[in-house]
């Protein structure tokens, strides 16, 4: 069986939307799949990530043909959403306007005509038995569906995000038309496809409402890179110069200080104000704790939040550190006191699972949590028995976290032992996915 995978990101695009189908396709050949690749030929990836390239198996074909993005002139006004400031320009709001007014569902859809015209030819040349499309960019499903359309091919569509609820388009200011053009767009592939997936419960309720069928398949977890880098990690700490606190204590790979790491992007809507305030005020009584304390935040962030952690005074105590290759990024990981998860406090919030948190709870380092309770990134965590969360008001609660941590960091005993992850391994997930292919 073959199938055509239609993706904007591929490497060397980095940054978690190219992690999904990567791993995919990694697993697709061990249940009897033959993945085919169509994907940009001159992409424009805010983050590169050269080590991915080695993860794509040998002798896949994967076709690619030019995009004309007007997303590279939007850049240039530096409206992207993780870099608006607290105050905008004329300019910037103008450009989050156009992007947001006058290419829905986003500014990739000139690439839809070009790509469908060219996979009509490919198909007909090519056995396919089922197209799949995976969003954001949602203009990848309007390839699927007009493919669907025109020469009646199965078709899966993959929601990475929503798409009328995409936790960003708020700041692209939509007219009360233009909302109403895309939940109608939205709707039309959620009808139009013989499967929808999608990486949360919460997502797949809400599409189930409109009329989908759905299957839930989560992000995940890939072992081979994860032991090949915790194997680096335990090598280099073995010369690790241990700070001495009030008892002896081994950090095994885990840094000196106390350090709480974010790693990936942290766009405006996951500012943790209430974060920086409690650990404000526990440097302000505790001088150990002080001395003790550094939080680390590795990728691309927000300037909101940058302007927060000046706002607090926290200046001094973070390390931030630019992009780094996935395999950099798992090494960080182990060595982090506790791993922080942010998820944006927007609507939808419950239904948000960011990829990180399915290799955090492989760290065996604690998380720590900003997140509805009740949501899927909470469950996942709760499941798993790998930290604590906090909802995005509890400051009694966010306090009594951070001073646990902190205690059992000072006691040598931080560390967690995580429950039931095998569901989550990469491989489990492209089998259950296997399933639904074959099925169709």
């Amino acid at each position: 069986m073959t199938v055509l995978i239609i993706t904007y990101y591929w490497p060397k695009s980095g940054g978690s939307g190219v992690q999904r189908w990567l791993k995919f396709v990694k697993y697709f050949r061990d249940f009897d799949i033959e993945p085919v690749v169509y994907t940009v030929d001159n992409p424009s990836y805010e983050v590169i990530d050269e080590s991915l390239i080695a993860e794509i198996p040998k002798g896949i074909t994967v076709l690619k043909q030019p995009i004309f993005e007007p997303n590279n002139f939007i850049r240039s006004k530096k409206v992207a959403t993780a870099k608006v400031s607290s105050n905008p320009s004329f300019i910037q709001k103008m450009m989050c306007y156009i992007r947001g007014n006058f290419f829905i569902p986003d500014a990739r859809k000139f690439w839809v005509q070009p790509s469908v015209k060219y996979l009509k030819k490919y198909l007909k040349n090519n056995k396919i038995d089922v197209v799949i499309t995976t969003g954001p960019p949602h203009s990848m499903h309007l390839i699927g569906m007009k493919l669907k359309q025109q020469l009646g091919v199965k078709w899966i569509a993959d929601f990475r995000d929503p798409m009328s609820n995409l936790f960003y388009n708020k700041e692209l200011l939509l007219t009360k038309k233009s909302k109403n053009k895309l939940e109608k767009l939205e709707k039309q592939i959620l009808t139009t496809a013989d499967r929808i997936l999608t990486v949360s419960n919460y997502i797949a309720q809400e599409f189930e409402r409109k009329g989908a069928k759905v299957a839930v398949i989560t992000n995940g977890y890939d072992n081979v890179v994860i032991e090949r880098n915790q194997n680096e990690v335990i090598e280099r700490s073995q010369n690790a110069v241990v700070e001495k606190t009030s008892k002896t204590r081994s950090l095994s790979v885990a840094e000196a200080k106390f350090t709480i790491s974010h790693i990936g992007l942290l766009p405006a809507q996951s500012n943790p104000k209430i974060l920086w305030k409690v650990l404000q005020e526990l440097i302000e009584k505790d001088m150990q704790f002080a001395k003790d304390l550094q939080v680390n935040l590795i990728g691309n962030i927000s300037e909101k939040v940058i302007e927060s952690i000046a706002d607090f005074g926290l200046k001094k105590y973070i390390k931030q550190t630019k992009y780094v290759p996935h395999s950099k990024a798992i090494e960080l990981q182990k060595q982090a006191q506790v791993l922080l998860l942010l998820i944006p406090k927007v609507d939808g919030a419950a239904g948000i699972v960011t990829g990180k948190i399915f290799e955090y709870i492989t760290s065996n380092r604690p998380i720590l949590a900003i997140a509805p309770t009740n949501g899927d990134a909470a469950e996942i965590i709760t499941t798993t028995k790998t930290g604590v969360v906090v909802d995005f008001d509890d400051e009694i609660k966010l306090k009594d976290a951070v001073l646990s941590f902190y205690k059992k960091y000072k006691d040598g005993k931080l560390e967690v032992k995580p429950k039931n992850i095998t569901q989550f391994h990469r491989k489990n997930l492209t089998e259950k996915l296997a399933q639904i292919i074959t099925d169709l």
